[in-house]
């Protein structure tokens, strides 16, 4: 893993989950403009307006039996080959030639995304009992397009 990855998938919804990839998207202050969050009441507003997941979590869940895929937990942007562990609360992400983001915090996992999971254990992926797990909000620093395969790199 490393401080560079690339975007995997763009993912977009009309009222929350599962996010169906997309190859381009445009980002703007409140999040991808085609997409949609399932509760507009706790999920709106600059702090939330992009989700992000590691692919490379997604798949170390699913070899140990979870059937979650790319877009099944609501995320937005799924990301290939970053060191997960360091995208943290105040973590600054360049991506493409066009977009920053920051992140904000950590997504509490809900009941809506428990059928990705074995008996339905989404506290599988709750930042307090699996660090580095989680997925993570970021608000839009700077907006712009955003492509499948778009550098992703920690700034600084």
């Amino acid at each position: 893993m490393s401080m560079q990855g690339y975007i995997f998938q763009i993912g977009v919804s009309e009222n929350g989950i599962p996010k169906i990839g997309r190859h381009s998207a445009e980002i703007n202050e409140l999040g991808l403009t085609e997409d949609r969050v399932g509760n507009p009441k706790k999920q709106t507003g600059q702090d939330f307006a992009v989700c992000l997941f590691s692919l490379d979590r997604i798949l170390a869940l699913q070899r140990e039996g979870h059937p979650v895929f790319p877009g099944s937990l609501g995320e937005n942007l799924d990301i290939v080959g970053l060191d997960w562990e360091k995208v943290q609360i105040g973590t600054r992400l360049e991506i493409g030639s066009d977009v920053l983001l920051e992140v904000t915090g950590y997504v509490k996992p809900c009941t809506s995304v428990r059928e990705s999971f074995v008996d339905g254990n989404f506290v599988r992926i709750l930042q307090k009992k699996h660090p580095g797990w989680s997925r993570v909000y970021a608000r839009v620093l700077k907006p712009g397009k955003l492509k499948i395969g778009d550098r992703v790199s920690i700034q600084g």
